[in-house]
Parts: C-alpha cells; structure tokens; sequence
C-alpha cells in the first residue's frame, strides 16, 4: 500500500494526471503539426513559383528584365506599407522576439499570424519574380508566428512560457523546410536561443517531431540534396579542408559584413536615394538580379537549389562564373528589402566556391569540395557552425564526412570573426532599437 501510495504520488508530481497539463500538451502538439504544415506547403509552393519563373525566362529572355524589377517595386511597397515586419529573412525578427525584454506588444510587430501570411506571399512574389533568395528563413518567422498563435488556448498557468512556442517554432521551421530534424534542435540552442533551459527541452522536440512527421507525411522520407558519392575520406582531406576553410570563412564573413552594413543608413548619393525612395532601390536592385541573370542564363535567379545539386552529382564542370554572380545577386536581393532568405542561397554559392576550388584538388573530389564548400560558406555566413554542418550532413546524407564538416565549419566561422560580427544577432539587435525608437 505504501509503494502505491508512493507510485501515485510520483504520478501527481509530474502531472500525468493533471488534465490542464495534458490539454496544453496537446495544444502545443496540434500547434506544432500546423505549424510543420504550413511550412511544407510553403516549400512546396516555391518550387511551383521558381519553375514558373524558368518557363517564362526560357519562353522570353528578355522577360526579367521587366518582371524582377517591377516585381521588386511592387512586392517593397506592399511590405513597407502594410507588412514592414515581414521583410528580409525572418531570422532576426525571431531571435529579436525571444529576447527578455522584448514585450508581448513588440512580439506583435514581429510575429504574428498576419505576418506570417504576408511573408509567405510576399516570399513567393519575390521568387516569382526572380529574386536570389531562399524559404528556410522565412520559414522560421513563419513557424514561430504559428505556434506563437496558439498561446492564447494554453491553459493558465501551464509550465511552458509563451516564448517557449516560438523557440519550439523556429527549430520546426528549419526542420521542416530542410527535412533535418538534429539541424533543428541545434539552430534552437546555437543560433535563436543561445541557451537551452530545461523546460523548453520537451516543447522544442515535440515541434520538431510532429512537424518532421507533417513534413514526412506529405513530401516523404527525402534527402534534400539526394544521397551523394563521397570517395573515400582520409588524411589527404586535410588540406583541402584547410583551404576550404579560409576561402569560405574570407568570402563569407565579407558577405555577412555586406549584409550588416547594408542594414544601416549608407553614406552619399547611393545611401541618400535609397532613404528617399525605397521603392525604386527596389526596382533598380531587381534591375541588376536581372542583369546578372542574364549574363548567367538564368542561374543568378531562384534559391540555387537545381544548380547546386547539378554540381553535387557531378554534371556541372564549366561553371567558375557561377559563385561570383550568385553571391553578388543574393546581396541585390537583400539590398532590395524583398522578403526572402539567405540559408539556400548560401549553400549553393558555397558548393559554386567548391567547383571553382577543383582544379588544385582533381574534378575526382567534386562532392566533398562541394560538401565542405557549403557547410564553410554557411557557417562564415551565420557565425553557427554546428547549425550549419548538421544541416549539410543532413542535407546530403554525408555521414561519413562529419569530421570533415565539424572541422571546416568550425574554422570558416573562427575566420569569418575578424570580418564581420554574428549576422543574425547583430540584424536582431538592430530590429530591436528600430522598433524602440
């Protein structure tokens, strides 16, 4: 009878009886599922949007040059008049949202279900459009904005906080875009919380689960690259890895620095029309993605993704363009304030750095330059460098490279420090003093 008594006891204390906890525990599951499926079907719209995209420049070459820059205007004006937090990647607003200070009317203005529509839209229309630009970041505003939603039918004073939900919403939305569900659970620690406390450790896997099982469900058990051929891995790597490894951290920790710069007022004429006339910045950025575009045929536009698998299977060899074009087009893209991410695009001007770095390697080592390549140019980038070789581990089902990913990540993001400070964080903070001020 005392062991019972004990055993029921035990039951109470961790409320596996207690009906509240077991509602809001479903609340937070039900919010996670939807949260997976919104994601999902976002991804799967992008890819609708970036082939229609293709169609039109293959049917008329001439065709960007008209669409990216009105597409640019429109989608800029929309965005600062009615959704002005639904623009750029959607990351900064996140982790601005986690923030201890940051009140529950100031999350309003970041993430709300209002603005996870617009991004979505408003990310297609930039796709549409030919813009550089990828889903995985907005996924994550727009995941946080759904489980953020569903606070309010959370039972009183049940243990998990609100900001929790967008924690728990951010790792489900990388997860869900990129099918990588460890990448998911380490973005929650490294990039948006910088910390992990006990409480949040059931909410945050319980969203990536279910939404992994949304995403799952619907797209199936995929690898976003595909599985690919890696020779085999040894000591010779080791060089390579180093100079993968400075290239991308140089390279990337200057586009990180670009991106920072960009997001405050510039000097001169430049600088001053920007400020004046947002809207046509807009037009005149979409005007150059165009012009890269063309230059290209066609490869400056969209999120990179058939590209970079094209080079990962070996089918591309001629491309040393490839990497320049794409980075300067992404930066367009961010200049022009249209919403969209920087995660895909990233990792294909990553794998475009690993094509041009084959002639000192052999064209033998095509998929692990690439690989390296991409998880280097993320991580200098993001400043995250177990976010970002997870997820390239994860993406291309490299398993056999994770010390080779762990290491070029690790070195990439040491080197991008001297250029540039941690992108997200930096665009949060800023995010943060322009909606105080």
């Amino acid at each position: 009878m005392q062991l019972l008594n004990q055993i029921i006891d035990k039951i109470k204390s961790v409320k596996l009886a207690d009906f509240d906890a077991w509602r809001g525990r479903l609340i937070v599951w039900i919010a996670a599922a939807v949260a997976g499926l919104v994601v999902v079907i976002f991804a799967q719209a992008t890819e609708h949007v970036i082939s229609w995209f293709f169609r039109i420049e293959i049917a008329y070459w001439w065709a960007p040059i008209l669409l990216t820059p009105l597409g640019g205007i429109a989608i800029v004006f929309f965005t600062r008049r009615w959704f002005a937090g639904a623009a750029g990647s959607g990351i900064p607003q996140t982790i601005a949202a986690l923030k201890d200070e940051t009140s529950e009317e100031t999350i309003s203005k970041l993430l709300s279900l209002k603005l996870a529509a617009a991004k979505i839209v408003l990310g297609l229309g930039a796709l549409a459009s030919g813009f550089s630009a990828g889903r995985e970041g907005p996924s994550v505003q727009v995941a946080a904005s759904v489980m953020y939603a569903f606070r309010r039918f959370l039972p009183k004073n049940f243990s998990i906080h609100p900001k929790h939900l967008i924690l728990a919403g951010g790792a489900a939305g990388i997860s869900a875009a990129f099918n990588t569900p460890l990448a998911g659970i380490v973005f929650a620690i490294e990039e948006l919380g910088r910390r992990f406390e006990q409480k949040t450790n059931g909410v945050v896997i319980s969203a990536i689960v279910l939404s992994g099982l949304v995403s799952v469900s619907l797209q199936g058990n995929y690898i976003y690259f595909g599985n690919i051929v890696v020779n085999n891995v040894d000591r010779h790597i080791f060089i390579p890895l180093l100079v993968c490894g400075l290239v991308c951290g140089v390279t990337g920790g200057l586009f990180s620095r670009t991106l920072i710069e960009s997001s405050s007022k510039l000097d001169g004429r430049v600088g001053n029309f920007r400020s004046m006339h947002p809207v046509r910045w807009a037009g005149f950025c979409g005007l150059m993605v165009a012009l890269l575009g063309l230059i290209s045929d066609g490869h400056a536009h969209g999120s990179g993704y058939i590209y970079t698998q094209n080079i990962l299977d070996g089918s591309v060899m001629e491309s040393w363009q490839y990497a320049p074009i794409k980075y300067l087009a992404t930066i367009f893209t961010y200049f022009s304030g249209v919403p969209g991410g920087i995660f895909a695009p990233s990792l294909s001007i990553g794998a475009g750095i690993g094509s041009d770095l084959l002639p000192f390697f052999g064209q033998q080592h095509i998929a692990e330059i690439s690989t390296l390549c991409m998880a280097g140019f993320l991580a200098a980038v993001t400043q995250a460098p177990l976010t970002s070789f997870i997820i390239v581990m994860e993406m291309v089902d490299g398993h056999q490279m994770v010390i080779s990913l762990m290491l070029v990540a690790l070195i990439a993001a040491i080197i991008s420090r001297i250029f540039s400070l941690p992108l997200y964080e930096t665009l949060a903070a800023k995010q943060s003093e322009s909606l105080q001020s």
